[in-house]
């Protein structure tokens, strides 16, 4: 009953925040779990996928990254292949890859950052407009009791109220979201450097390998 309460004396414009509140509250949810999904142990993916190319085992390597979730398995995959086909950039790849995954990680981010900036604006149209039903009840006659605009500088208030409760989490999720995306986007160039370098050891390997055998024969 007290949020109802809240709903009505607030006026029109609390139906907009509480719009923008369930709103927020998906999107953070949302990333959240799509987040602790796709994180993964980088250290320990490099590591594996590494063993396994030491084998020239592209095959197993590809499917272990198409069975590890996340960007940077997906962008590691990218590499391999790229690797492989031995005429195509394994860099140029890279990139091409992560310029695809970057932008999934950061999807919303912005719709939630709009809502945390706007919340308090509507807020504040909310005490405005109540300030304004004030000055109405007051022009309309001369005696007033404090009971005659109690409910407009209620709805003042609850709405101002209501604008930054919606506002301050609104900030708090959006920097949380976006520091997990900066790690995420930094596992993805630590794997794309360790995954590169390993394959010009291993390149440099296979042409040692190579002259050797052409020096035998």
């Amino acid at each position: 009953m007290l949020f109802w309460e809240i709903m009505r004396d607030g006026g029109p414009v609390m139906w907009l925040i509480l719009f923008c509140s369930i709103g927020a509250a998906l999107i953070f949810v949302e990333r959240w779990f799509l987040f602790h999904r796709e994180q993964v142990n980088v250290g320990e993916l490099v590591k594996g996928l590494t063993n396994v190319l030491k084998r020239d085992g592209y095959i197993e390597a590809i499917s272990l990254c198409d069975n590890t979730p996340g960007p940077v398995a997906r962008v590691l995959m990218a590499a391999i292949q790229a690797y492989k086909n031995k005429d195509e950039d394994v860099r140029l790849a890279i990139e091409d890859a992560a310029m695809m995954e970057v932008p999934k990680l950061e999807r919303n981010l912005n719709v939630l950052g709009t809502i945390g900036y706007i919340s308090p604006l509507l807020g504040l149209l909310g005490t405005v407009l109540g300030m304004m039903r004030v000055f109405n009840t007051l022009s309309k006659t001369v005696y007033l009791s404090s009971a005659d605009f109690a409910g407009d500088i209620r709805m003042a208030l609850i709405s101002a109220a209501g604008g930054l409760s919606v506002a301050i989490p609104c900030y708090i999720a959006h920097n949380y979201l976006v520091a997990r995306v900066e790690a995420m986007t930094l596992d993805v160039e630590k794997a794309s450097s360790e995954i590169i370098h390993f394959f010009k050891y291993h390149q440099r390997g296979e042409e040692t390998e190579k002259c050797s055998d052409e020096d035998i024969r």
